[in-house]
């Protein structure tokens, strides 16, 4: 959306009823003919906009899209989502993230969110297929943070917790994480996260963090060959949610326990983690690359990698793989 068309939306939202062309010619200071064309870029945004002759424009319904302009009327963030950068469509938000950080300093994007409303091409861990059809949250935050390397975990953990706590207080949903990345909504995963990382040594030059939302999304729109079960929040809460003000606050929550990270407070992220967890205090089965084994999950160490005491008595420390409750 250009300066103008926002102008003009920002007109619309603002007027009681129909206002002229004239008037919004005036007001804008393009011509008629000029105001009438952005009227039809915001009807291709997915804005439903009346107009006739004798009344003039009036805006009926908004979008429905995560337009950075709709993103906006609800976020109150100090850094997170200032700069929003949306993609109809794209192969993948965080490939277009790696491709700014690339090539600028990614410290003057720290914060930067890109959005799209359908991805054809996302992947998420150990390299799997990240299904991003319309009517999800598809986005990518670029982050520049000031903590040591074997604390970057808290960052995956920072945003689970704010995925789920959105869904508990918005929607008074029970939702929980599953260790290392997921939200559950009882048995079904509704959001997956994952985090890239640019680093060299024990420096940290920028990571990605991908969420993605199951949010409006129908049962036959759902990736049925998926071995893990999923849902969606519209087919939980039984309608279509508003994703802007979703996201908004999920921004917002997120900031609060990043900034808790920033600020050295690993515990307190731990601890909230612990008390939304899925995963804690029952019997799983882990898999890595190299072995799979079973045992008991039963704590989180310092660093945020799962304590699974073994059938035999032994503890095991995992770092990253797969952890399926059983």
């Amino acid at each position: 959306m250009n300066e103008t068309s926002e102008k003009i939306l920002n007109i619309l939202e603002e007027n009681e009823g129909p206002i002229s062309g004239e008037k919004i010619s005036e007001m804008v200071g393009v011509t008629r003919s000029a105001v009438w064309k952005h009227i039809n870029e915001l009807k291709d945004l997915g804005y439903s906009i009346e107009s006739s002759r004798s009344k003039g424009y009036e805006l009926t319904t908004p979008t429905s899209r995560l337009l950075p302009h709709e993103i906006k009327k609800h976020i109150n963030t100090e850094f997170i989502g200032k700069d929003i950068r949306y993609f109809k469509n794209t192969p993948s938000t965080t490939w277009v993230a790696k491709d700014i950080c690339s090539k600028e300093d990614a410290e003057n994007f720290n914060g930067t969110i890109l959005i799209a409303e359908e991805q054809t091409g996302g992947v998420g861990r150990l390299g799997r297929a990240w299904f991003s059809p319309s009517g999800g949250i598809w986005l990518t935050i670029i982050l520049k943070p000031t903590i040591p390397i074997d604390k970057l975990f808290f960052v995956t953990m920072a945003a689970s917790i704010a995925v789920a706590r959105t869904i508990r207080r918005m929607y008074d949903i029970g939702a929980l994480i599953k260790w290392p990345n997921d939200i559950y909504i009882g048995d079904k995963k509704v959001s997956g996260i994952l985090l890239e990382l640019a680093a060299e040594s024990d420096q940290i030059h920028y990571c990605l963090l991908g969420i993605g939302i199951d949010a409006n999304i129908k049962p036959e729109d759902l990736q049925s060959s998926l071995q893990t079960p999923i849902t969606s929040l519209n087919i939980e809460i039984g309608h279509d949610i508003n994703r802007a003000e979703f996201l908004a606050k999920m921004l917002k929550e997120f900031e609060r326990r990043y900034q808790l990270i920033e600020d050295g407070e690993y515990k307190a992220i731990s601890r909230e983690w612990k008390s939304l967890s899925l995963t804690l205090e029952k019997r799983v089965r882990i898999t890595t690359p190299r072995r799979t084994f079973e045992g008991e999950a039963i704590d989180l160490d310092e660093d945020g990698a799962l304590i699974v005491k073994k059938d035999n008595g032994k503890i095991e420390r995992i770092l990253s793989g797969d952890c399926t409750p059983i």
